[in-house]
């Protein structure tokens, strides 16, 4: 047998080790659960990728669940990879990009997937510059940035929590202006919700940021930093997300009473993978064994509110 048609026959094996539980979390405001392809009508309609932070550590679990991100990948086609800073553990060390970057994602990235880092608090102290102009890392030189996808059905903003500066806060408000995307989605370290004791929600970048969010219509926002996956309850109509799971968690870390928690894992390493069409926000939370540990859908926020729905 030739080795590509036996490495497909094992990722083929291995996605169908994907399963949802019966227990999955399912309580978003929206439609149904899972994906739908079969509503997108062509690549324009339809825009997949996954998200992951805190990632770079070198460890077995960031190997680990790069190999089960390249299982899903045989299976849902997904192009694009956001991270959620803290690419390059425990100072952004560009000599550590091989190691802990290049080589646990080695698949993805011999398939053309594409990934777009925002920095976190470890990366810039040694690898800012150097991570702003790594070809992978797809930030053209620049701390924060924009990209779209589906022929503009989405667009990204990846902004740098650690300098929230005033400029950038200009050009935030700027870029959400002029987007014409009917989805928009932020990703950056910081968390302005979260749930977790070690760092929980930065208060400060709250203040600066959520009015902004709010005011311009983003969708969802993805951090990380805690090391933990928690979906946050809609925060005056924006679904946050913290994706710090990328590596090895810090078990116990989540605060179950806090008021803000719909659904969040301590326990296990995880991504999320996210389907977007023109109708709806697609997600599911797959974990280092290939559990699906969390699934819902949302609605875009035009269209929630023309429902009656939370704005």
């Amino acid at each position: 047998m030739k080795r590509r048609a036996f490495l497909g026959l094992i990722s083929a094996s291995a996605a169908s080790a994907i399963a949802t539980p019966a227990s999955a979390n399912n309580t978003l405001q929206t439609i149904g659960d899972g994906f739908s392809p079969a509503t997108a009508k062509s690549s324009d309609e339809i825009v997949r990728f996954i998200v992951f932070g805190d990632s770079g550590k070198g460890d077995t679990a960031q190997y680990k669940l790069g190999h089960m991100m390249s299982v899903h990948q045989w299976d849902q086609a997904f192009d694009t990879a956001l991270m959620c800073g803290d690419n390059i553990y425990p100072s952004g060390d560009p000599e550590d990009l091989p190691a802990k970057f290049e080589q646990p994602y080695a698949d993805l990235l011999k398939r053309n997937v594409s990934f777009y880092a925002s920095l976190g608090n470890h990366d810039v102290k040694k690898g800012r510059e150097a991570q702003m102009n790594y070809r992978h890392f797809n930030m053209g030189g620049r701390a924060y940035y924009s990209f779209t996808k589906g022929d503009g059905l989405v667009e990204f903003f990846a902004l740098d929590s650690t300098y929230f500066t005033l400029r950038q806060q200009r050009w935030f408000e700027e870029a959400l202006q002029a987007s014409q995307a009917k989805w928009k989605i932020a990703f950056f370290h910081h968390p302005i919700y979260s749930s977790a004791d070690r760092h929980g929600s930065k208060l400060e970048l709250r203040t600066d940021l959520e009015p902004i969010l709010v005011r311009h219509g983003v969708d969802a926002v993805f951090s990380g930093h805690d090391h933990v996956y928690e979906r946050v309850k809609p925060q005056q109509g924006v679904q946050y997300f913290v994706a710090g799971a990328g590596s090895k968690p810090r078990r116990g870390d989540l605060e179950r009473d806090s008021p803000i928690l719909a659904y969040g894992n301590d326990e296990t390493s995880s991504f999320i993978s996210i389907e977007v069409t023109p109708e709806r926000f697609s997600f599911k939370t797959i974990d280092i064994g290939g559990q699906v540990i969390d699934t819902g859908a949302l609605a875009p926020r035009a269209m929630a509110r023309g429902a009656g729905l939370s704005s």
